[in-house]
């Protein structure tokens, strides 16, 4: 005898957060990746010229890590970044056949010029949204990324 199956009617995709996010997401992402292309630099190059502003003298394993990229990956945004004149090697001090990465001055003077276009790029998505509602979008953004314990920073 065979049993009947049960119908369920699927949610329509918008009535999913994650649908929602989704969408905002690949326009903001696009967007962006769209203004840096403007500058010569793609999204994962402006991710490690960031970080190495904050960390210069940074080793590859340290790039790798605070990237959450693959050696490999890895190795070839730094070799575009040097390609580009906007990083460079170096040989760390004190330390024997250790390289360290850092940005170069054309990198460095670069970096803040990245920077006014990712502020842009937020204004442009959220600057109509009053700021108590902005804060409260990056404190629930922030409170997912801390409840699931993500760790790898968006490169593409």
């Amino acid at each position: 005898m065979k049993h009947a199956r049960r119908s369920r009617s699927a949610a329509p995709l918008d009535a999913h957060l994650g649908f929602w996010l989704r969408f905002v997401s690949n326009h903001v992402s696009a967007r962006f990746q769209k203004l840096l292309e403007e500058h010569g630099v793609a999204v994962t190059e402006w991710v490690a010229m960031r970080t190495l502003l904050d960390q210069s003298g940074t080793s590859h394993a340290a790039l790798i890590q605070a990237l959450g990229m693959t050696k490999g990956a890895a190795s070839k945004v730094i070799s575009r970044l040097e390609e580009k004149g906007l990083a460079s090697r170096q040989m760390a001090e004190g330390r024997a056949r250790e390289q360290v990465l850092v940005l170069t001055p054309k990198g460095k003077a670069l970096v803040p010029q990245l920077a006014d276009l990712a502020d842009a790029n937020d204004e442009h998505f959220f600057g109509h949204l009053p700021a108590t509602k902005r804060q409260a979008l990056m404190d629930a953004m922030q409170a997912l990324v801390k409840h699931h314990e993500l760790k790898e920073i968006p490169t593409a």
